[in-house]
């Protein structure tokens, strides 16, 4: 072990007195003798890893009774239990028919689904309570003569119920993180466990024990913080919360649910934050950072524990026996089950999402194989009558699914409407949750800046409230919220929740003051002071992956707007709505004071608690919320407390109060990087437009926007639909039913004139299912008489059918088109005439195309 290590492993892991679990000590102990091994290893030693005390002690009659039920399973009713099955998949009948242990509802899943493509994310939670009922219903049906075992229904419920409408939206982790509260945590999973009970789930996949180390992953908010003591601090009050406390009665009670403490293990450690990819550290760090949460988790009963899509040097963790049997089940003595990630092990050399006995035989005891679940049984059964997978494994799991449901109760729990909790909907957005969820939003409000104690505000004043997160509960709310990327809601959608800016008026009003709202800054009385709120927009795992840590705003150029107001002699309070840390100095310099607010959730008002003074002139909650993780210098900083030659812009850990002072002195407004740009240059990536960039679909002289799909024109004549290519959600399928056209439209004008005059191309990774009669065309344009169009219907039909390849399109061909290289707004499009249908995945410059096009011969 080289000293930067050994000293980064040493300041993250805890001391032992106040270490409430036997690794801190266990791990101290060994950094001596591991030697420089130890960090380019690709082995692990389960000796060095936490032997644990079984939380739960061998219940003889449970197993008993496993192994009974166990003796009149056939092969066939033991392969279905480790299958899980995504609602919009699968349905009760499937159920009845393959005796499936488990179904899910994903983040885009809903009631309905499977006969409603793209359903109702909105479905109301009478639906939600009904289908898990047929889900129930139907594996409990022993009219085939098998024996009934009742299925376990899951869901991401991962801040609060957050697919339900109505349901209470607690703030993501990074804001849990930094109220440094672990009761809080409790109370919260307690809440989450009594809203997804109501409405017929009994698991959600949560508490995420992630340490994230590098803030442009695109999940860095779903964890506590980059601190792993105040990530263990946490995890059994999450579990806790969630399961309710071992050795009570309230142990996985009527009001409580199975939790799943993931990802296992390190998927917070990936070189350069790539989501899903490869943690390149040594066991030390990835045992005593990584795996810090798991400890306590595991003794507090966790009954489940999901492993990572990411890799450990070069391993995935789904086919990483090691970890997942020698170090988890009997190092550590878990004796739950574990479940995979959504088609992960499809990931693996070998593998497929329909067949993979890797995954399974290297310890995931329940494959998430939600769209490719029948492939996945068929083969797996096949595969444990060849022998390529042992019964004896096929026995453990089963087993393990088995004490589980049984711990749960779920043999006599009945119908999910006829538990105690099934159907009392009036428990979503209740009153009591959503004061549980308003002093969240409190407690994790961070002040970095208060420049002459500027805050608390006077609510007696005349007050603006500004910026596109003012009024927009989405936004506020962030991802995985009613569905995976939590994009494209309306206010409708949030009846139980509050806006920052409703918030702020209630209060405002109530006191006597003038509360305006004006997203753009665009005033009719000028204010005494001005609060602008902005930040980031929806995003969930890779499809927030950045490049660099710069902010920019998607639509509003929220610096100008402060800038504007403070030319006008208003003082700006910034509230930054952000899943992580952000280069923000010039906000933050232009700004009196400056609040990091993190993703809050539902209750807005929480904010106003704060920010404002009572109608007396006394401060009514003061700031108690401290970094969880620490705020970069340059928009290119990757910084974590413990490391050499440790220098943020703010410190873990650093949080301004009314109580202390708030000046800040101007900070350096040098990025540290000449490009600004948080993703590659890339107009389409994991499924993502470019920040700043929208889509345009047209037809007949009428036009329709988004940021993502779904997406058509008016009369239908091209509609694009997210499909799963490689990843969840990372390709657009593009279907022409008529002559339309789409275009990838940039706020800002792309100078594309270097490129041009090289060899770049327009890389299109892209399969063609069927090309219609009429002309294709690429398109690219730079304002009115400014546009290419490239000639693509014989490039199209010359490629194969249903065969990914990635064509390239000389920028010399667009520039000869007609284009102004200088000032792209339209960089790229497509038109074509019905009877066209590709899919892509990535559209980007570079020069290694498989293909390319020669445009001459169009």
């Amino acid at each position: 072990m080289n000293a930067s290590t050994s000293e980064r492993v040493r300041a993250a892991v805890p001391s032992i007195q106040v270490c409430r679990w036997r690794l801190c000590a266990l791990a101290l102990a060994l950094l001596p003798a591991m030697g420089a091994a130890a960090d380019g290893a690709a082995t692990i030693d389960p000796a060095h890893w936490p032997a644990l005390k079984a939380p739960l002690p061998r219940d003889e009659a449970l197993e008993r009774r496993i192994g009974e039920l166990m003796t009149k399973m056939s092969v066939e009713e033991k392969v279905g239990q480790i299958v899980q099955a995504d609602i919009n998949s699968a349905t009760p009948e499937d159920v009845r028919k393959y005796h499936l242990g488990s179904v899910l509802a994903g983040g885009n899943s809903e009631p309905g689904g499977i006969s409603e493509p793209g359903g109702r994310y909105d479905a109301p939670p009478q639906e939600w309570l009904d289908i898990a009922d047929r889900f129930y219903a139907a594996s409990m049906d022993p009219s085939d003569g098998k024996v009934a075992i009742p299925i376990l229904f899951g869901i991401d419920a991962v801040h609060g119920h957050n697919n339900l409408i109505g349901a209470t939206l607690f703030p993501h982790n990074i804001g849990l993180g930094a109220t440094r509260n672990p009761e809080l945590i409790r109370r919260i999973g307690e809440a989450t466990a009594a809203e997804v009970r109501a409405t017929g789930m009994e698991w959600t996949f949560a508490p995420t024990l992630t340490v994230p180390r590098d803030d442009r992953w695109g999940r860095t908010y779903e964890g506590y913080s980059e601190d792993p003591r105040v990530v263990a601090s946490y995890a059994a009050a999450a579990i806790e919360g969630l399961q309710g406390k071992l050795g009570t009665k309230q142990f996985l009670d009527g009001a409580h649910v199975i939790a799943t403490a993931k990802h296992f293990l390190a998927d917070g450690g990936t070189f350069e934050g790539r989501d899903q990819g490869d943690a390149r550290i040594g066991e030390a760090e990835l045992r005593d950072v990584h795996g810090a949460g798991y400890p306590p988790a595991l003794e507090a009963g966790a009954q489940t524990v999901m492993a990572s899509f990411s890799s450990w040097q070069g391993q995935k963790m789904h086919g990483n026996r090691e970890l997942l049997t020698q170090v988890l089940k009997q190092r550590m003595g878990f004796d739950g089950f574990v479940v995979g990630d959504w088609n992960a092990h499809g990931q693996l050399t070998g593998c497929s999402n329909e067949s993979c006995a890797a995954a399974f035989n290297a310890g995931v005891d329940m494959l998430m194989a939600p769209d490719s679940w029948r492939g996945y049984y068929d083969n797996a059964l096949k595969q444990v009558r060849s022998g390529e997978i042992a019964m004896a494994r096929l026995d453990d799991a089963v087993a393990r699914i088995l004490r589980v449901k049984l711990r749960l109760g779920l043999f006599e729990a009945g119908a999910p409407s006829k538990r105690p909790l099934g159907g009392k909907f009036e428990v979503l957005g209740s009153p009591a949750h959503r004061a549980v969820a308003r002093q969240a939003v409190r407690e994790s409000l961070v002040l970095l800046k208060n420049q002459s104690g500027l805050l608390p505000l006077r609510p007696q004043q005349r007050i603006l409230v500004a910026g596109d997160g003012a009024d927009n509960i989405a936004k506020q709310s962030g991802g995985w919220t009613l569905n995976w990327q939590g994009t494209g809601l309306k206010p409708g959608d949030f009846p139980n929740a509050q806006s920052i800016w409703s918030g702020l008026r209630e209060r405002i009003q109530a006191a006597g003051g003038q509360a305006e709202l004006a997203v753009d800054g665009q005033y009719k009385s000028k204010p005494d002071v001005a609060i602008v709120v902005y930040g980031e927009d929806p995003y969930a795992e890779f499809q927030g992956d950045l490049r660099t840590l710069a902010f920019r705003p998607s639509r509003n150029p929220e610096l100008d707007l402060i800038k504007r107001l403070k030319s006008q002699g208003i003082a700006v309070v910034s509230v930054l709505l952000s899943g992580r840390p952000l280069w923000v100095n010039r906000e933050i310099n232009a700004s009196d004071a400056f609040v990091a607010a993190w993703l809050p959730g539902s209750e807005g008002g929480g904010i106003a608690d704060v920010l404002l003074r009572d109608a007396k002139g006394g401060i009514v909650h003061d700031f108690k919320g401290k970094l969880p993780y620490s705020w970069p210098k340059t928009a290119v900083q990757v910084a974590n407390v413990g490391d050499k030659d440790y220098a943020p812009q703010f410190a873990f850990g650093y949080g301004l109060s009314y109580a202390r002072g708030g000046e800040v002195a101007a900070l350096s407004e040098d990025p540290g990087t000449a490009d600004l740009d948080q993703r590659s240059m890339q107009f389409l990536g994991r499924g993502a437009l470019p920040r700043a960039w929208r889509l345009r679909v047209s037809a007949q002289g009428r036009h329709s926007e988004a940021i993502k799909p779904p997406l058509a024109t008016e009369n239908r004549a091209l509609a694009i639909a997210a499909v799963d290519y490689k990843a969840q959600e990372d390709a657009w399928r593009l279907q022409w039913n008529g002559d339309a056209k789409v275009e990838w439209v940039a706020d800002t004008p792309v100078e594309l004139v270097r490129e041009t005059n090289g060899d770049v191309q327009l890389l299109i990774d892209l399969k063609v299912d069927a090309v219609g009669a009429g002309e294709a065309y690429l398109i690219a344009g730079c304002g009115p008489k400014c546009e290419s169009r490239v000639p693509f219907g014989d490039t199209l039909r010359g490629l194969p059918r249903g065969q990914w390849l990635r064509i390239g399109v000389p920028l010399k061909c667009v520039r000869a088109g007609g284009a102004d290289m200088a000032k792209l707004d339209v960089p790229f499009g497509l038109q074509a005439s019905a009877g066209t249908t590709i899919t892509l995945h990535e559209v980007a410059y570079g020069t290694d195309a498989d293909r390319v096009a020669d445009c001459k011969r169009q």
